[in-house]
């Protein structure tokens, strides 16, 4: 089988140029990378081993995921979404294509993250390699199904997309339009999370949305998806409710690089709009 992978990357030039540099090492290529950016970005194509595909267009995760689906390589079997701050282990791609080979009803895939500095203060990219070099993908031979896709590392086969768009109504960050865009998946077969196919997700801070934009993206995302139909009232709740807490709990004491009080605000915001019924995931952009 045959993998493109896509990397939507904004205003973080360095982690970018680390992350491509360390996707050269897979053991199996990728028949190309599509790099989904807002304006140039420092990629030096010349040195790694595929071909690299550069487009701008809309920022936002969602609209650039979606230019880099109008323009996969016609010879594309799957197409896999990497975070631009994802450190895939050298057999992520092969483990990907052998299940998809091996499971003809498997549509999406996500990797096994062994570990993941959005929880904290980040990882740095020596230690993501460390990691990975002390991980055995033979020791993590399962399949958990079913599985909602992470969108840090997450694979689709491309016949099973079709014409499935993420949802360009979940602007900047997107938050939760990978469980959005799986829910259209889970229509057409499978999801599964694949053991073997270990990564870390460096969680780097730069070049994220704002404290606000995110808290209040918690709030009316989960909402507009319970109507919309892709998550149950229950997921929404919790979803919802997970994040107030910890972002009330935090916002007094909290942690160095979070902005708690910034996304209670945004919880708020988005309750009270709610509340009046005039909640919309793209206002945001306004904020």
């Amino acid at each position: 089988m045959r993998t493109c992978v896509v990397i939507a990357s904004t205003n973080r030039a360095a982690t970018l140029h680390r992350t491509l540099s360390e996707l050269a090492n897979q053991t199996r290529e990728p028949i190309g990378v599509i790099v989904s950016c807002v304006k140039d970005a420092d990629v030096a194509a010349a040195a790694l081993p595929f071909p690299i595909t550069i487009i701008r267009g809309q920022p936002g995760l969602t609209q650039q995921r979606n230019a880099a689906l109008d323009v996969l390589p016609p010879d594309t079997d799957i197409v896999a979404f990497l975070d631009d701050d994802f450190i895939a282990h050298a057999t992520w791609i092969d483990e990907v294509e052998r299940c998809f080979e091996k499971n003809p009803d498997v549509v999406a895939i996500t990797g096994n993250v062994v570990a993941d500095g959005i929880k904290g203060p980040g990882l740095s990219v020596t230690e993501a390699i460390e990691i990975l070099r002390a991980a055995d993908p033979r020791r993590s031979a399962w399949i958990q199904k079913p599985y909602s896709p992470y969108g840090c590392n997450m694979a689709f086969r491309l016949a099973a997309v079709g014409n499935a768009r993420f949802d360009e109504r979940l602007p900047l960050y997107g938050w939760q339009e990978d469980r959005d865009f799986g829910a259209q998946m889970a229509q057409r077969g499978d999801l599964v999370k694949l053991g073997s196919a270990l990564g870390v997700h460096l969680g780097v801070k730069g070049g994220r949305v704002s404290g606000r934009r995110l808290g209040y993206s918690q709030v009316a995302n989960p909402a507009y998806l319970y109507r919309k139909g892709t998550m149950t009232l229950d997921a929404a709740f919790t979803h919802v409710s997970k994040n107030l807490a910890a972002n009330f709990a935090r916002a007094l004491w909290p942690e160095p690089d979070i902005d708690r009080a910034g996304r209670l605000r945004g919880n708020l915001e988005a309750i009270w709009d709610g509340i009046n019924g005039r909640d919309d995931p793209e206002r945001v952009k306004s904020l």
